[in-house]
């Protein structure tokens, strides 16, 4: 297949998807482009691919996210690599609907691992697909906004996109 990279304005920033054909590997932020780069080279051991024209199921469905379908991302092809504990994660993040939320906990009890807490919360941190496999919607035990790496503004906007009632400063629990 051939890979490229597009990029999709959102009005949370510019958008960056590593699609192989239809598939998508990666989608983060530009202002994270070092950090999807250097996760790239550790699975493809090579640059990412050269931008090109901004089309395709993938970008159709961030484009209708963005524009009010909180589901539009649900049944797109993905591939972000990973281990086997890192794919039951990201599997899982699938699973957590859009306006809802759960917690790193719950997360690790659902694997059926309740000690691997960290571990769920480091998978999170090193998901490539953000929005698509949504780690936006796990948040700390308290229900505080913690652990996004497109940072705590963008994940608040994205919960409250999806319809989630989320206060100015943080807890969901109340």
């Amino acid at each position: 297949m051939s890979r490229r990279l597009c990029r999709v304005a959102t009005p949370l920033g510019d958008a960056l998807l590593a699609l192989d054909g239809e598939t998508l590997l990666a989608l983060d932020w530009d202002e994270h482009r070092e950090r999807m780069q250097r996760l790239w080279e550790r699975r493809f051991g090579d640059d990412l691919p050269a931008e090109g024209d901004a089309i395709g199921v993938a970008v159709n469905a961030v484009h209708a996210y963005f524009a009010g379908d909180a589901s539009a991302l649900d049944g797109l092809d993905v591939d972000p690599g990973g281990t086997e504990f890192q794919a039951a994660v990201w599997t899982a993040l699938r699973g957590i609907p859009a306006g809802r939320t759960t917690t790193y906990g719950a997360l690790a009890e659902s694997l059926q691992r309740p000690d691997a807490v960290r571990a769920v919360g480091a998978a999170n941190g090193a998901n490539p697909v953000s929005l698509v496999l949504p780690c936006h919607r796990v948040v700390g035990a308290d229900g505080e906004l913690v652990g996004y790496a497109g940072g705590l503004e963008r994940k608040r906007w994205l919960l409250r996109h999806e319809g989630v009632a989320v206060p100015e400063q943080a807890s969901l629990f109340g």
